[in-house]
């Protein structure tokens, strides 16, 4: 997973968010930030895992952080996506593909043999001075909201 490691500054982002709205690290600094990357809106796996950390959002808050999906999907996908469940974390539309440059989770991904470019399923723990707390790298989905929000409540005390 690129060159990112705990202790390290997080790297700066701003892109678009479903309703319109916009999200930048600058703007969240003070929180806790959970910055999760995931592949594609409305399939399987991405909407478990959209839907695990909308079931804790209350929780995540009351530890004072933010949680935030990312993929390259646009706005309306997202917002589509989090019409459609529910959902109660912000979506980050990464458009032009910086942000997951940046983290490096966009690689190469195989499927039945074919090789092609992807988003990797991976959660940064992003502390209130800005620094990478810890990283989960290769995420499956069954119970890794409960495993960040431990991660987040151990930040916090």
């Amino acid at each position: 997973m690129g060159e990112l490691t705990a202790g390290q500054k997080a790297p700066a982002f701003d892109m678009p968010t479903d309703g319109d709205g916009r999200v930048s690290l600058a703007d969240l600094k003070g929180k806790i930030v959970v910055l999760y990357f995931y592949p594609k809106d409305s399939t399987p796996g991405c909407t478990n895992e959209a839907i695990d950390f909308s079931a804790l959002s209350d929780d995540f808050e009351a530890a004072g952080a933010v949680v935030v999906g990312v993929s390259r999907d646009s706005v309306k996908r997202h917002d589509n996506f989090k019409a459609k469940n529910d959902l109660k974390v912000v979506l980050g539309a990464d458009l032009d593909g910086k942000v997951t440059e940046d983290y490096g989770v966009w690689v190469e991904k195989s499927l039945y043999g074919r090789k092609y470019m992807g988003i990797q399923r991976a959660t940064f723990l992003i502390d209130s001075q800005g620094l990478i707390q810890k990283l989960w790298p290769k995420v499956k989905v069954k119970g890794h909201a409960a495993e960040v929000l431990e991660a987040v409540r151990s930040l916090s005390d």
